[in-house]
């Protein structure tokens, strides 16, 4: 990722100017295209080598706002702008209100763009960090309707289902990551501090040949111990190669494909971006966003490279008059169902409505197997327990009924 400063024009011929962080330049065309933004210059910002020369303001500035102080900014702004209080007092009001620095510091600067003549979707485009593009893009149509609390609402809709999808993900993980930790633990303990002990009370005993789930344990143990620097150096070098690695273009694109190869994980991570590309798509077209907008803004928002490609692709063929349904069989990615609705959709003039059934239909199913995870996982980590247990004690009991065995003779 690198960081780019653009120059464009809005509809109103209003020139803009910002910086945004993205992949490539074209990312960030297609990102100011879906904000109604035509993009005039965009050049890549070169970093400093120097550590003192970082800029300060922008590592404030690209702080990230927690998603439950953005579900109560929507909901607030659209009760105050029901009630018909002018945009700039509202603002004004919540900043009192707001709990989090980085969205109170964004606000100010709303707040000064309203007083200088400029329009509420322009002055949020400007902190892009905070304000994704589907809250931008819907926020630009609510002002053109004359509808802008009811495009709060849609938003604090859509971000409370992000948080409740992400807190039963957290949920569904939790009893799998807490075990495994609990795995690698013991089995550290095992090697460094129990398994020498064993090895020197079978050496003071005059254990000459010891069974082979003992001599694997020592073996093991030796090895962690005389070589547990280089370990933990191999490992902690290919974990910070592999995390660098996937925040590149190319490794976050290989990345994002692979996830959905996952056993168990890959279908669920599969169905929930089927579910998001399907509820924003549909909120997009109900909302009036242009066909081709509402297509660059849901390939940014489903959060996986491998799908924005194949949405991009979308796009592409719907420029050049091809059908929806058309493009979306091509790409090869969306499931029977999906293009069944589609299709329907498309043939009925009701292709938003049947999106959000098919959001909803996914939306249940990964709520399901999210449900189901802990059932599907518990059983292996049964299962890998007991095989330690089952190595531990063979390793541990079979040398003393041998010593036993020899003393009695």
């Amino acid at each position: 990722m690198a960081d780019f400063e653009y120059i464009g024009k809005n509809r109103s011929g209003e020139s803009i100017t910002g910086e945004m962080e993205a992949a490539s330049t074209d990312v960030v065309a297609d990102r100011l295209l879906g904000r109604g933004i035509a993009p005039i210059s965009i050049k890549e910002i070169k970093q400093s080598s120097s550590i003192l020369d970082i800029d300060i303001g922008k590592a404030l500035r690209s702080r990230k706002v927690k998603l439950q102080d953005l579900v109560m900014f929507s909901r607030q702004m659209y009760s105050l702008t029901k009630a018909g209080i002018p945009l700039t007092r509202a603002i004004n009001g919540l900043l009192e209100t707001t709990n989090s620095p980085v969205l109170r510091e964004a606000l100010e600067a709303i707040s000064t763009d309203l007083n200088a003549g400029n329009n509420l979707a322009t002055a949020f485009s400007r902190h892009d960090h905070i304000f994704s593009s589907i809250y931008i893009s819907l926020i630009h149509v609510g002002e053109n309707s004359g509808r802008l609390e009811e495009a709060f609402k849609q938003i604090a809709e859509y971000l409370e289902l992000e948080e409740k999808t992400k807190q039963r993900i957290k949920s569904a993980t939790r009893y799998p990551m807490f075990v495994s930790i609990a795995i690698i633990a013991a089995v550290i303990v095992i090697n460094i501090f129990v398994m020498p002990k064993f090895a020197q009370i079978f050496e003071a005993f005059g254990a000459d040949q010891l069974p082979l789930p003992t001599r694997i344990l020592i073996a093991t143990s030796n090895f962690f111990l005389d070589y547990w620097l280089i370990l933990l150096v191999v490992v902690s070098a290919t974990l910070f190669s592999f995390l660098r690695y996937i925040k590149t273009k190319q490794g976050k694109y290989w990345w994002d494909r692979k996830k959905l190869k996952f056993p168990i994980i890959g279908n669920i991570i599969y169905r929930a971006l089927l579910a998001r590309f399907s509820r924003t798509f549909s909120m997009m077209m109900n909302s009036g966003v242009p066909l081709m907008n509402a297509l660059n803004i849901v390939a940014e928002v489903v959060d996986n490279d491998w799908v924005a490609e194949h949405v991009r692709e979308m796009r592409q063929g719907v420029e050049k008059g091809e059908s929806i349904r058309l493009v979306a069989t091509r790409t090869e990615l969306f499931s029977p169902l999906v293009l069944q609705m589609i299709a329907v959709g498309e043939e009925t003039g009701q292709l938003a409505p049947m999106l959000d059934q098919v959001a909803e239909f996914y939306e249940e199913q990964v709520d399901y197997d999210l449900k189901k995870l802990s059932d599907y996982i518990e059983p292996i980590l049964i299962v890998f327990i007991g095989g330690i247990v089952l190595i531990l004690m063979l390793a541990v009991y079979l040398p003393m009924w041998e010593l036993t065995s020899q003393a009695r003779k």
